[in-house]
């Protein structure tokens, strides 16, 4: 009988585990425990009976106590990361990150218990520079490639060891005064900036820019300012494609490309909000902020500074943050979620498919009357507002880019479908962005919510009127 259980334990093991690391150890733990029943054949027949009924006891245990570990798996990673993985940290990165072995690391499942641990070592490996090493790299500063209102982006090369130059992006952040108007500095103290800098240098994701390093002058010339070093991206971003360039221009970004940047930035959103372990809001998603590789694959740039949070959403200021045109309507209030990213995602998703901004005042209908400070006609000239109309007559495909080629309407009506869901007015009408993958992929139909298939979606004038937007600025 004993001969017969062990193998069929094995069985139970192996085929009814649910993972490759559980199959690997499974297997490993019974070729061990039959090893054991082998060298001791050579004993008493009673011995060897004995030997065999704790192996199976001990089989059925091991097996008992891994599918109860699977069951309290959530529980213990949502305590195991804010109380216990913070204290163990330390001990973890100098002992058990060295020491797993190889197949483990490269293992998917099992990766995904290491990456903090990965995750970790890169933060302490992150660079400080100093004032004049960003000096010599940017030829003090001289090619700027790039401005906002509170910084500037200045193109440099990073040498490696071997001699080589890496093209870098420097981008300075002023912090004596916002540099658009009344608009406050992004940053505030040394220490909230150094340990929001420490939360970015944690992520990791393909669609992501990756922080190289920083730099934090303490007196002399540049304290008045921070420093993020950043890879460079040829190809700039998105908005010098879709709006500062020809239609040629445009025309190298077909629909299959622009619904791959789609996905790209959803997926980067979706880590953010849901995959980190500690809760990143970007705040200013729009297509100045999405930079493209020479593959024309988007990586979304400018996230996490200043915006680290925890997930009870508590001491959220969002003074300073988002772009006119973009923001959701909750932050002129100051009341902030994930859902702010959705909604500017969903804006940027807009100009994606039309290949122009949602609103331009220098081509509004009311440019040409008397007077110039007459409030916009948004029902014609408001971007949303003209698809949605489109899509009611069934015309959507005269709201596209017309640079791009052989678009597949349905595809289209899909995508146009998702941003009109991510730009509802009120934020819990709006999808998750781990929902917004999902539609996009074409694992979640997307359909708008009942409320919103009439023009009434957002109260764009209301929004639009009170920012700088309508002035040109």
């Amino acid at each position: 009988m004993q001969i017969v259980l062990y193998p069929a334990i094995a069985c139970l093991h192996i085929w009814a585990s649910s993972g490759r690391t559980e199959i690997i150890v499974s297997a490993v733990f019974l070729g061990a425990l039959a090893l054991v029943v082998v060298f001791v054949s050579i004993g008493a027949h009673g011995l060897l009976i004995g030997i065999m009924f704790m192996a199976n006891v001990v089989a059925i245990s091991f097996h008992c106590i891994w599918k109860l570990y699977t069951v309290a798996q959530p529980w213990l990673h949502r305590h195991w990361r804010r109380k216990l993985y913070p204290i163990a940290q330390p001990w973890l990165l100098q002992y058990f990150s060295t020491l797993a072995p190889a197949w483990l690391m490269h293992d998917e499942e099992a990766g995904r218990l290491l990456l903090p641990l990965q995750q970790g070592r890169a933060a302490f490996r992150m660079r400080e520079f100093s004032y004049d090493e960003l000096r010599i790299m940017t030829q003090d500063f001289r090619s700027m490639v790039g401005q906002g209102g509170f910084a500037q982006v200045f193109r440099g090369v990073l040498l490696d060891d071997d001699g080589t130059g890496t093209a870098v992006a420097i981008k300075r952040i002023t912090t004596t005064g916002g540099g658009g108007g009344d608009r406050p500095p992004v940053v505030a103290g040394d220490d909230d900036f150094l340990r929001e800098i420490s939360i970015v240098s944690n992520v990791h994701h393909r669609s992501l820019v990756r922080l190289l390093g920083y730099c934090l002058p303490r007196e002399g010339l540049g304290s008045s300012s921070r420093y993020l070093v950043y890879p460079f991206f040829d190809n700039g971003s998105l908005d010098s494609w879709l709006f500062h360039g020809t239609q040629e221009r445009r025309r190298l970004l077909p629909w299959p490309t622009r619904r791959c940047i789609a996905v790209d930035v959803a997926k980067a959103l979706a880590y953010l909000h849901h995959e980190c372990w500690q809760q990143i809001l970007h705040l200013d998603v729009k297509p100045g902020n999405i930079l493209l590789d020479a593959d024309l694959r988007a990586h979304l740039s400018d996230f996490g500074i200043s915006m680290s949070i925890t997930r009870d959403m508590s001491s959220v200021d969002t003074r300073g943050r988002g772009t006119p045109g973009y923001m959701a309507p909750e932050m002129l209030v100051n009341a902030v979620s994930a859902k702010s990213d959705v909604f500017s995602y969903g804006m940027t998703l807009l100009e994606l498919v039309g290949g122009r901004r949602n609103f331009d005042p220098a081509s509004s209908s009311t440019t040409d009357d008397a007077s110039s400070s007459a409030t916009p006609d948004f029902t014609r000239d408001f971007f949303p507002y003209i698809v949605r109309d489109k899509m009611a007559r069934g015309e959507l495909m005269e709201a596209v880019d017309a640079a791009m080629a052989l678009v597949d309407r349905e595809e289209v009506e899909a995508v146009v479908k998702v941003a009109l869901c991510c730009i509802q007015s009120r934020w819990d009408m709006r999808p998750t962005m781990l929902t917004v993958v999902d539609m996009l992929e074409g694992r979640v139909a997307a359909d708008l919510p009942l409320q919103s298939r009439h023009l009434s979606t957002v109260n764009f004038s209301d929004l639009l009127s009170s920012s700088s937007l309508t002035h040109g600025q």
